[in-house]
């Protein structure tokens, strides 16, 4: 199977040169791993100790930064290497202070892996919550590299619990120690004979947990928000959207406020939202000059921001749950203790799973759901409270997973 899997490789290789010709994400992907090599040689000599960490995209970066930062913090004297397969986070972090060297994960040919530990020569490799590369891994273990993963999810659906998927196993096989986020993860592990695992929990519980201790203000929405009740919709996507504008649209109440962060803020779609809407609206990138105070909906048309947004929040509302586009974070809003509103669709997103059934963000799969129960929090300040309490109680027990993640590491870089 392997011999087949290693032929595979080659043969999508191939096919992705000529993809990348027609789809500009593709071409950042191949373009983005010529002179690999000869990069990582001008940045890594013989002497550097490197702690490699392996993130499959954006959200797992964002997933292992915790442990990234507490790595890089304890051993001063290593370099971090970060890659990344995805352009998704590889273009958006490839410039970020926090690791000493950002690249693409070669693909996973046996040249590829050879070459690449040759240059780097990690004295630990971390991955974060998956992506199980064969030859890699293979390598790692035959060079006596120790490897983790941490914040791993398995569910049964996944191939290596299944007949069909038995030749995967070894590779998972090969890691020296496993954190998991659940139980659930745990007892699949078991089942096919891997022990060496720990329920640490997710490590975004402890990034989300940071944002308290940051400097979260932005005197523009104070100036927006005055004393008003606030409701923020964050990373909405047009489905989303449908959702709230009618319901702001009638909201003749004048005591509360709306900000709205679409996910595309390309010009076409924030003018649609802006000509949905038939209340008072300003956007962010046309704020100059204007009375905030004056206006009763906000449309952030710009990145960045939103996170520090949420900290003015009384209730928020998080996309990607009513399409197929997929959830967005909850937690981030989540942290600042207040309700929060999601669509319909967040099976698989395990911290919206639990805390939908804690009861701490609400799921609706209409318009009159999410009408009715944004009217009883905004109506009902006790209930509010009391729902976003299970939010933030739910993030205090869960983080910490990168101290024992942190112990670990301890034990195998001296």
């Amino acid at each position: 199977m392997f011999f087949l899997y290693n032929i595979l490789v080659y043969i999508v290789s191939f096919f992705l040169n000529i993809a990348a010709l027609f789809n500009k994400k593709l071409g950042l992907f191949v373009s983005g791993r010529k002179g690999l090599f000869d990069f990582l040689k001008g940045t890594i000599s013989k002497n550097d100790r490197v702690i490699w960490f392996h993130t499959a995209s954006l959200g797992e970066f964002e997933q292992g930064l915790p442990v990234i930062e507490a790595t890089k913090k304890a051993y001063p004297s290593h370099k971090i290497l970060v890659t990344f397969f995805s352009p998704s986070g590889y273009e958006v972090k490839k410039n970020t202070d926090i690791a000493d060297v950002v690249c693409y994960l070669p693909l996973d040919t046996k040249y590829n892996v050879n070459q690449f530990l040759d240059i780097v020569k990690p004295e630990l490799a971390i991955f974060v919550k998956y992506e199980f590369w064969p030859n890699f891994l293979s390598a790692l273990k035959k060079d006596s590299i120790p490897t983790l993963l941490i914040s791993g999810i398995f569910r049964e659906e996944q191939a290596f619990f299944h007949w069909y998927g038995s030749f995967m196993r070894k590779p998972l096989k090969t890691f020296n120690h496993f954190f998991v986020q659940d139980e659930n993860s745990k007892e699949l592990l078991s089942g096919i004979g891997i022990t060496n695992v720990t329920v640490s929990g997710d490590t975004r519980f402890d990034r989300v947990a940071e944002i308290l201790e940051r400097d979260n203000n932005l005197a523009f929405i104070e100036e927006f928000k005055q004393d008003k009740l606030c409701v923020i919709a964050g990373s909405t996507w047009p489905e989303d959207n449908n959702l709230f504008v009618d319901y702001i649209n009638n909201d003749s109440s004048g005591e509360v406020k709306y900000i709205i962060a679409p996910h595309n803020i390309k010009g076409g779609e924030i003018r649609k939202l802006l000509s949905d809407l038939n209340k008072k609206s300003i956007l962010y990138s046309e704020m100059e000059g204007k009375h905030l105070s004056e206006y009763e909906v906000f449309i952030l048309d710009t990145v960045g921001l939103l996170t520090r947004a949420y900290s003015y929040a009384d209730i928020a509302y998080v996309g990607g749950g009513m399409g197929s586009t997929g959830l967005h974070n909850t937690l981030e809003p989540a942290v600042f203790g207040i309700p929060v509103i999601i669509g319909k669709e967040y099976k698989g997103f395990l911290e919206a799973e639990n805390l939908v059934e804690l009861g701490g963000v609400l799921s609706v799969s209409n318009k009159k759901e999410f009408s009715d129960k944004l009217s009883y929090l905004v109506d009902n300040k006790s209930a509010m409270n009391d729902v976003g309490a299970i939010n933030s109680n739910f993030i205090n027990k869960n983080k910490g997973a990168k101290i024992q993640i942190g112990h670990f590491i301890r034990k195998l870089i001296k």
